[in-house]
């Protein structure tokens, strides 16, 4: 749920849209020589296999990854600092290179990429919750380990408030738990390993166990009887469609029905749709929240900084996914209202002259009954002696979580008038129990675009292209001879110092990555020391086994 990026999630499987999750490539893979030179197919060969070498014998701890790692290996760091006994799940991490080393095992179908993968399984089924899901992080030193982490780092990143408490149990946000869960699947298809078999269940156990009867799921699960963070009610355990959570749950128990034809993921599939329809808002607010009342179904806050407030990212969010229903399904009721949604969007759409943000007139927390933007702000210096809040102010707004957004809102219209001009016939052709038959799953997953909170990172800033050659030619270069492609760290953050003071540090900390001396949030530095990037390695190899594949 972080956002320094200021941008709406994008599944793993971004481009492979519905029900078919098909090739983006024509060809599976292909050895023919794409540069149309064989030389630069050796060294760019090569170059991958010395990567991935360093990353898996230098860089892995039992199979895991960070996001990023000071060159002596003497700081490292996953959202936050971590301990060295600590993998990070969250992509880009583990499950992140895991799907990397299997795009190359199908690129180049060199078995040290298909061992590579397998030891990235065995780092996450050691670290799977008992009920089937995983955390953010896992700390292989053990719970009082994970828990001395929790009371000293995360209890001190300010804007993190999701690591101020360790809550023991797993986690559907930021497609960590997704991510990972179809990763194992991935790998499952692949040869049947029976190694994996068990935690693939175990995922999808998971996935079916924490679903509510009205077809919504908590943020975290097991439920806990935790009274909530910083006076506010525990919103982990509500209806939650931050970060996509319903749309990553959704996708993951299509690839298990489609690969396994498991009749139970259907119908879990079935009971995900109606929530959707459920809790959008009587008109002339039809839009989603981030997180919905589990009872009620009314939008509630979450964290601090996420008022009670309808918002206008989730609803375009959920109008794609009401349209996809209505592709898979042909049921009226998925498009029924979704020109009221759109309506509400079109509501509160700002005037050029009031936009803040260049390309942004969405504001993202609309209040609920009055149409009113709220407007999030900070001040204090730390996480004792800080707080938010909201008004209607737009001067000084936090800056790590937009307040305003870019909707294509005219795109979402038009699908919809397109979808109301098909044909019954061309419409049966899409739904979603008849693409069972026509099922793969697509070969490459890294090289689509991944959205991740990793300043040191250029995932989520797009699909990967294929390269040129003069650009396979640099990334061969830049390799350094110990197997990295070194990389600034721009991101970087104070190391624990203690708990900080309750009275405020002099400055203004209002619009900052971060607080005084004593707050562990990541920010981003002028200064950055050059280091060892997971979110740089995996793009870098994703161009490179591109370059590998004729595309015909």
């Amino acid at each position: 749920m972080i956002e320094v990026r200021n941008a709406s999630r994008r599944a793993l499987l971004a481009g492979a849209s519905g029900a078919v999750l098909t090739s983006g490539c024509a060809s599976f893979f292909s050895a023919s020589d794409d540069t149309g030179n064989s030389e630069l197919r050796r060294e760019t060969l090569s170059t991958m296999k010395r990567a991935a070498r360093f990353m898996r014998e230098r860089v892995a701890y039992r199979g895991g990854y960070l996001w990023s790692y000071a060159p002596d290996f003497s700081r490292r760091w996953g959202e936050m600092e971590a301990f060295p006994t600590m993998i990070w799940i969250q992509p880009p991490g583990t499950a992140t290179v895991g799907h990397l080393y299997l795009d190359c095992f199908h690129a180049t179908r060199d078995e040290f990429y298909y061992q590579a993968a397998m030891d990235v399984a065995e780092g996450l089924i050691a670290a799977q919750h008992p009920a089937g899901g995983w955390n953010y992080l896992h700390d292989f030193a053990g719970e009082e380990s994970t828990r001395r982490w929790y009371d000293t780092i995360g209890k001190n990143g300010w804007r993190l408030e999701e690591f101020h408490h360790y809550y023991g149990n797993a986690t559907f946000d930021d497609a960590g738990t997704s991510e990972a869960s179809q990763f194992l699947l991935r790998l499952y298809a692949e040869r049947r390993a029976s190694r994996l078999r068990g935690p693939v269940e175990k995922a999808l156990s998971f996935v079916l166990d924490s679903q509510f009867a009205n077809g919504g799921w908590p943020q975290r699960f097991p439920l806990t009887s935790e009274a909530g963070l910083h006076g506010r009610a525990d919103y982990t355990r509500q209806i939650t469609f931050n970060d996509d959570v319903a749309g990553e749950n959704i996708k993951f128990l299509l690839m298990i029905y489609q690969t396994l034809g498991d009749e139970r993921a259907l119908a879990a599939i079935r009971r995900a749709m109606d929530i959707f329809v459920a809790t959008q808002q009587p008109a002339p607010q039809a839009g989603w929240g981030l997180q919905h009342d589990a009872q009620t179904l009314r939008p509630i806050g979450a964290r601090t900084y996420e008022p009670e407030a309808l918002t206008t990212h989730t609803t375009a969010n959920n109008i794609s996914q009401l349209m996809n229903f209505y592709e898979w399904t042909g049921e009226e009721r998925f498009l029924a209202r979704v020109p009221e949604a759109i309506a509400w969007l079109e509501s509160v759409r700002l005037p050029d002259a009031a936009v803040q943000m260049q390309g942004r007139h969405y504001p993202t927390f609309i209040e609920l009954e009055t149409n009113r933007a709220r407007i999030v702000h900070r001040r204090g210096s730390n996480v004792l002696n800080g707080e938010y809040y909201w008004n209607y102010d737009v001067a000084k707004p936090i800056t790590h979580y937009s307040q305003w957004r870019n909707l294509d809102v005219e795109a979402l219209r038009a699908r919809y008038e397109r979808l109301r001009s098909m044909s019954a016939d061309r419409l049966a052709a899409t739904t979603l129990l008849r693409a069972r038959a026509d099922f793969r799953l697509p070969p490459y997953f890294t090289t689509q675009n991944i959205e991740v909170s990793d300043l040191n990172s250029n995932a989520g800033s797009g699909a990967v292209q294929r390269p040129t050659a003069e650009r396979v030619q640099e990334l061969t270069a830049s390799l350094n001879a110990e197997g990295y492609w070194p990389t600034p760290l721009v991101s970087t953050s104070n190391p624990y110092a203690g708990d900080g003071s309750q009275t405020p540090a002099a400055g203004d900390f209002s619009q900052t990555l971060v607080g005084d001396a004593t707050d562990t949030s990541p920010h981003t530095t002028n200064d950055p020391v050059t280091g060892i990037s997971t979110g740089a390695f995996i793009q870098n190899m994703s161009a490179l086994l591109l370059s590998l594949d004729s595309g015909e």
